[in-house]
């Protein structure tokens, strides 16, 4: 593998991206034609003072109410083009959503998809297969920003996916099953995205960020791109019982073993493999703080959403964001669809530093746009290198959907 890379430094890599946008992005494709892309994704970048890195990547993204209509409409062109290709002659396609149908931000976010595939020219139906949410046959919600909203009892007749009574032609997940849907996948003939085999029931972030690291050593390699500019180090640690103390010295080694080759002062994010909604993560700075955790950190270290129980860690290294917005320390997430980014925000939380989890209370979001990343002209170098890391991240996706869309 190649040592003597010709781009070193971060500045260097802000301008080869600028230059070499349609080189980049014609790689990028040719890689993710073979494979199964996921619908749409959406990734969190972290921009320090010397690389670019995703910390997390989400294959059932909420969110879509953050991205700017600029980017909405780049978001229908994708899907106009994309789901003809899994369902040629679909007119109708059935979203199904999360069932906490309280957090009406979470209502914006549906609405706000299912406008856009609206947009594309299909009608849209929202459907359940959640009895408990249902004492009729639909059930009508307002959102936060006052959408109405009309999600309907989802039933199989004859393998396909109906809202109700109506046959839908094909369906977007919108639901990250922590908690498993319980259908028998393999019988179904309605074409459904991204695939319900690689929900948080059985995907891992070690696996991502294992295929990440081979995609990036590939991209590099190719390109002469020291990969440290463009990944977070990490390791792995299996057979943990936070409840029970088991594996917590092992945690702490692998802490340790981490930051000993970073530079002073670099904190570590301990995460649960399995963990989404920015849940079961512990920011250190020794395998020490890990040995002191009290009851309290361990049991948010323990279980995640729908009582998926944590037994394997991911020990990333922290990449503390240089970004700012209103003074708060921010990150940033571009959203994808079939792999090409059309969107993105910024997430900032006034209650964090530049090295915490932001993904966390006090959180609050602001829209910029990327459509205007186009040829080698007219583009902002910072949204294109967010819009690379996504990209590249989103094509590590793709083995992992090979991998388990089996």
């Amino acid at each position: 593998m190649t040592t003597n890379y010709k781009i070193q430094t971060k500045d260097e890599l802000d301008q080869f991206v600028c230059c070499n946008w349609n080189d980049i992005n014609s790689y990028i494709d040719e890689k993710m034609k073979t494979l199964p892309r996921p619908l749409y994704s959406s990734v969190d970048v972290r921009e320090s003072k010397v690389k670019y890195a995703p910390v997390d990547h989400n294959i059932y993204p909420a969110g879509f109410n953050n991205i700017c209509l600029l980017d909405l409409d780049a978001a229908t062109n994708e899907f106009r083009k994309v789901i003809p290709r899994y369902a040629p002659d679909a007119k109708v396609v059935g979203i199904i959503p999360e069932s906490h149908t309280k957090n009406t931000f979470y209502l914006d976010n549906i609405a706000i998809l299912g406008k856009a595939i609206r947009d594309a020219g299909f009608e849209v139906q929202f459907l359940s297969f959640d009895e408990s949410l249902f004492t009729e046959e639909t059930l009508n919600l307002v959102s936060f920003s006052g959408y109405d909203l009309e999600i309907h009892k989802a039933k199989i007749i004859d393998g396909s996916i109906c809202a109700g009574e109506h046959k839908t032609d094909f369906v977007v997940l919108n639901n990250d099953q922590s908690n498993p849907i319980g259908l028998d996948w393999n019988n179904i003939k309605t074409p459904i995205h991204p695939s319900p085999k690689i929900g948080w029931f059985a995907r891992q972030k070690v696996m991502h960020f294992e295929f990440y690291h081979n995609v990036v050593n590939d991209f590099c390699e190719h390109f002469s791109v020291n990969p440290d500019l463009l990944e977070a180090r990490f390791n792995k640690v299996e057979d943990v019982d936070f409840s029970e103390k088991v594996g917590i010295e092992k945690i702490a080694a692998s802490v340790d073993d981490l930051l000993k080759d970073l530079p002073e002062g670099t904190n570590a994010f301990v995460k649960a493999s399995q963990g989404t909604y920015g849940m079961g993560i512990s920011v250190v700075n020794s395998g020490a703080e890990v040995l002191a955790m009290n009851r309290k950190d361990r049991n948010k270290m323990d279980i995640g959403k729908n009582k998926i129980k944590f037994t394997t860690i991911l020990v990333q290294e922290g990449v503390e964001t240089i970004l700012k917005y209103d003074d708060m320390p921010s990150e940033v997430t571009i959203y994808l669809v079939d792999g090409k980014s059309v969107g993105g925000f910024m997430r900032a939380n006034s209650e964090r530093d530049s090295k915490a989890n932001l993904n966390s209370k006090g959180m609050v979001f602001k829209k910029f746009c990327i459509s205007e990343i186009r040829q080698n002209q007219d583009h902002k170098c910072k949204e294109a290198v967010y819009s690379l890391v996504a990209r590249l991240s989103t094509l590590a996706s793709c083995y992992e959907i090979k991998e388990f869309d089996k």
